[in-house]
């Protein structure tokens, strides 16, 4: 896996490199936005480690350029806590945010989701359920099922993740892009009407008591 670490800060670009290193990732630096630019342009990344506090070019206007030649997965770092901040990645594209300091271990396993989440299936079947995420088309019994884009979104999101518990918060958090500060039966009310829309199917979305969903085929 080949990582591209942007930090003004040497010690930290060091930290997050050595980390990596010892996963066995290949990693790149650069200390600004423009190199940054300049190395995406010339390279092919799994993950970018992007911060948004930087001189020359700040993170943000960063993965606008970024995203004119690359659709590279991002995991934006920032001191940072204010609920603007990450709205505002999320709607850049940004695929994690990880507030500093940060917990190197953490950010490992955030860069191996997020790496993970680009390799995925185009194409799912599970009891009478198919599903092709190419064409955006979910089936059950063989006939074309209607979803909303959030129903679409969270019945992929688990089938990725067959047999994981989901928190609730999780859900929120990958399926609606942000970490969701509002009542969390949102999620109970999209898992209600997806089941509906899945007959028989259903039995695989499982409740996990105190928690959230998962689905389960074991």
């Amino acid at each position: 896996m080949k990582i591209l670490v942007v930090d003004d800060e040497k010690l930290i670009r060091d930290v997050i490199k050595e980390y990596c290193n010892y996963e066995g990732f290949t990693v790149d630096e650069a200390q600004n936005g423009l190199e940054a630019i300049e190395l995406v342009k010339n390279n092919d990344y799994n993950v970018l480690v992007l911060d948004i506090m930087m001189p020359k070019m700040d993170g943000y206007q960063t993965i606008k350029e970024i995203r004119k030649h690359k659709d590279v997965p991002v995991i934006m770092l920032s001191a940072r806590t204010d609920e603007y901040d990450k709205l505002h990645g999320f709607d850049l594209g940004v695929d994690d945010y990880v507030t500093k300091p940060f917990s190197p271990k953490e950010l490992i396993a955030r860069i191996k989701a997020v790496s993970g989440r680009q390799k995925t299936k185009e194409k799912y079947k599970v009891g009478t359920l198919e599903i092709d995420d190419l064409a955006h088309t979910v089936y059950v019994e063989s006939k074309k099922v209607e979803l909303t884009p959030k129903e679409y979104d969270l019945l992929l999101y688990l089938i990725q993740n067959e047999n994981i518990a989901l928190s609730r918060e999780q859900l929120l958090s990958q399926v609606w892009g942000y970490d969701f500060y509002g009542d969390d039966r949102t999620i109970d009310t999209h898992i209600k009407t997806l089941r509906n829309h899945l007959k028989e199917n259903r039995k695989f979305i499982v409740t996990v008591r105190g928690m959230g969903y998962k689905f389960e085929t074991e």
